[in-house]
Formats: structure tokens, C-alpha cells, sequence
């Protein structure tokens, strides 16, 4: 199977900023690979995560190159079939009174909601259905998402990412706004869908959020990758502290990390 991604020196420049939201960066990941990109908040990760679903451009270099699923072009439509996304831009756009039935069809339209010129088949009706279900939130269906808790907007949303059977879950800071119990709950649901075959892209700066099925984790900084290998080497507390500017100190509690 083709790379999920391959990037090749790739430079991103966002807003007016004097210094690039990715600077230099080469990566390959593998479809159906686990893997976390960690970093502080504005080191580059949501950046990293909107080139990959061609909301982001990188500068035109001649060395410079982006291949997505072995294809460096793309109709984004097609792509996003192909990738399911979690994240709070999505979630902050869904604040109309769609249930969670059409908040998950609405997933086949790229949309938030079913608009009037949106006419779903039983098919994806039921498709809809099933992919509530494998979430556990069957029951959820029917109620307006502005009425859901985060935890239930969040796995309604996960729904909606699922909904085309995609070959990866880009997962961008999943628990923010989540209560302690959301949180356990989704990484039950993270753990559930990597075992599952499904690949797992996962960026955060909660080390605790990163499932025991992660195997590789890249730690970003200023726009550039500064460490990647495999879980072990690279959540060491010498790496955090360096990473975090503050002395931490790591433990590992049934396969999770946790720093103090």
C-alpha cells in the first residue's frame, strides 16, 4: 500500500507571521500506522494535520513535495473519503440544531448539517446509523448536538469520521473541553478503532492522551520535527523537559504516560 503521507522539505507559511508554521519538514508515515505528533500548543501540529487534508499549502520550493496515499494531486472531496477528521474546528462549526443522524450523513455532503438541496438514500441513512452504533451512540440519533454533552458531540463526531470507512483517523487535540470521564471514554474509543486496523494520527500536548496502541510518537517544535522513533525513546523525561521548557518527570501507568 502507498505512504500515507510522504513529505518532502515541506515549508508552511500562515497569516503574517515573520517565521513558518512548518519549517523544513520531511516525513513519511505508513498507511495503517499509529502515530502521535506531540508538541506544545503553536509548535506546528494542527498546521502539520490541515496540509494533509489540503487546507494548508506549502511554499513552492524545487525540492519540496507532498505525496498524500501515493498521489501528490488531489480532488479534496475524493481525499476526504479516504481520511477521517476529528477536530475543533469541526466542532465549533456544528451549532445548528442537527441531530446526530444528520450530523454523521452530513459527513457525505462535507458539510455540517443536511441543507435542503441534500437529499440522502435510505443507504446512507443506514450507514449513518451503524457508524453511531460502533461508537456507542446509538441513541443519540435523534437529539440536536447543541443539546449533547461534549463527550457526546465528540464520539458523534468520531461517528461522522467513520461514516466512509476511511484507512486513517486523524485525531487533532481530541479531549479539549472533555470532563474526566469523556476523556476515558474516548480513549477507550481511540483504543477500540486501532484495534480495529484502522490507522490512528493523533496530535496532542496531553501525553496521557496517547492509547497504548500508539507505537511512534514525533515531538514538534517551532515548526520542526526535533524528535521521531519509536514510544519508548522518545517520551523520556530529558525530551519533555527539553521539549516543554520545564523540568518533568515521566511514569508509565498501564501502557499510558503521565508526567509530573
Amino acid at each position: 500500500m502507498p505512504s500515507l503521507i510522504d513529505f518532502r522539505h515541506v515549508t508552511v507559511w500562515r497569516g503574517n507571521s515573520a517565521t513558518p508554521a512548518l519549517d523544513d519538514v520531511s516525513l513519511r508515515i505508513d498507511a495503517g500506522e499509529h502515530v502521535c505528533i506531540f508538541g506544545p500548543n503553536g509548535c506546528g501540529k494542527s498546521t502539520l494535520i490541515k496540509t494533509i487534508t489540503r487546507e494548508c499549502y506549502p511554499a513552492a520550493s524545487h525540492d519540496s513535495s507532498i505525496e498524500i496515499l501515493g498521489k501528490e494531486r488531489w480532488d479534496i472531496f475524493q481525499l476526504r473519503n479516504l481520511l477521517g477528521i476529528v477536530s475543533p474546528d469541526l466542532l465549533g462549526s456544528c451549532t445548528t440544531d442537527a441531530t446526530g443522524r444528520d450530523v454523521v450523513i452530513s459527513g457525505f455532503f462535507s458539510s455540517t448539517r443536511i441543507f435542503p438541496h441534500h437529499h440522502p438514500s435510505a443507504e446512507l441513512t443506514n450507514r449513518a446509523e451503524k457508524a453511531l452504533a460502533r461508537v456507542g451512540v446509538a441513541h443519540l440519533a435523534d437529539r440536536p448536538l447543541t443539546q449533547m454533552s461534549s463527550g457526546e458531540a465528540k464520539r458523534t463526531l468520531i461517528a461522522r469520521a467513520l461514516v466512509h470507512d476511511p484507512q486513517t483517523l486523524l485525531f487533532d487535540e481530541p479531549s479539549n473541553a472533555l470532563d474526566i470521564a469523556a476523556q476515558f471514554q474516548l480513549r477507550d474509543t481511540m483504543r477500540d478503532l486501532a484495534q480495529s486496523g484502522i490507522g490512528i494520527l493523533l496530535v496532542t500536548h496531553h501525553v496521557s492522551e496517547i492509547i497504548p496502541e500508539i507505537d511512534r510518537v514525533l515531538l514538534v517544535k517551532t515548526g520542526r520535527i526535533v524528535a521521531d522513533g519509536p514510544k519508548l525513546d522518545i517520551l523520556t523525561a530529558p525530551r519533555l523537559s527539553e521539549l516543554f521548557g520545564v523540568a518533568l518527570t515521566v511514569t508509565i501507568n498501564d501502557g499510558y504516560f503521565h508526567v509530573l
